[in-house]
């Protein structure tokens, strides 16, 4: 795989009881932060991969029952983290922005697509059909909040599912198979079933010559792949499928003590950011 730049930044975070995230957890509220990854290629200019939480999240959850997410979910942004001011304290160029890759749709993942929608959007086929899919109250307990994907959006997507398969290096095995969604094998979309309907990872290799596989919520720590701690079936049955959860994480699991070079990041995990050779201390 030909190298790329990247970096995992914070853009919002939300609380919750950590034992709603990890078998054996505390009871006790604990900070997830919402990470961005700022993918650079050479040529294509930047990519995002998620959004991270943005201000236009307050506003989608002001009705009920979109509240309910905001209840059960509180949710931190301070000023350096609206759009501009983030774009500005990481030195992202917003006119260099090619595209978005989204991991899934949950709230949390795609806050930010007003500020994206008018350029491609490469997501699940499968994702995308269930945020647009009737029922508010059944999206909300999904952790869908439609309001927050632009509908114009739509026209923009490039499907994971349409893009031609390649095979993935010895460095991200068990993982056998991505999807090349811009066609010359630096980004390879990975499939990671279970947390919800949708659900995708991203390989890569960065210009440090690190290999690393951005887990989105395939986990929430990297606690949880290293001891093999899935959340408690109520978690995994409410928002996906558990047995698939639990498949992706063993696969994980195996990949991390596998391959001691290969860095997968979990979306809300602080602590994984040190698995990088080189990472952002902002």
């Amino acid at each position: 795989m030909t190298r790329v730049g990247f970096r995992w930044l914070e853009r919002g975070s939300c609380r919750h009881p950590e034992v709603m995230t990890m078998a054996g957890g505390s009871l006790c509220s604990v900070d997830f932060p919402a990470l961005v990854g700022v993918i650079e290629h050479p040529t294509r200019g930047v990519f995002l991969f998620d959004t991270g939480y943005d201000p236009a999240f307050f506003e989608a959850t002001k009705p009920f029952p979109e509240r309910l997410y905001r209840w059960t979910t509180p949710v931190a942004i301070d000023e350096g983290q609206e759009w501009l001011a983030w774009l500005a304290a990481h030195a992202i160029d917003e006119t260099s922005i090619s595209g978005t890759i989204i991991s899934h749709f949950h709230g949390d993942h795609v806050a930010g697509m007003r500020h994206l929608a008018d350029k491609p959007v490469y997501c699940a086929r499968a994702g995308l059909t269930e945020l647009r899919k009737p029922g508010r109250f059944g999206r909300v307990r999904q952790g869908l909040i439609s309001a927050l994907v632009p509908k114009r959006a739509d026209a923009n997507a490039r499907f994971f599912e349409d893009a031609p398969a390649q095979t993935l290096s010895s460095a991200f095995a068990p993982f056998e198979e991505g999807r090349d969604i811009l066609g010359d094998g630096r980004l390879l979309a990975v499939e990671l079933p279970g947390h919800c309907v949708g659900h995708w990872g991203l390989a890569f290799v960065t210009q440090e010559d690190q290999p690393v596989l951005l887990a989105a919520d395939a986990v929430w720590s990297g606690r949880s792949i290293t001891e093999r701690r899935a959340p408690p079936r109520i978690t995994t049955a409410l928002l996906g499928n558990t047995k698939a959860y639990r498949s992706t994480l063993n696969l994980l699991s195996e990949a991390a003590s596998n391959n001691g070079d290969l860095a997968i990041l979990p979306s809300h995990c602080r602590a994984s950011v040190k698995s990088l050779c080189q990472c952002d201390d902002t």
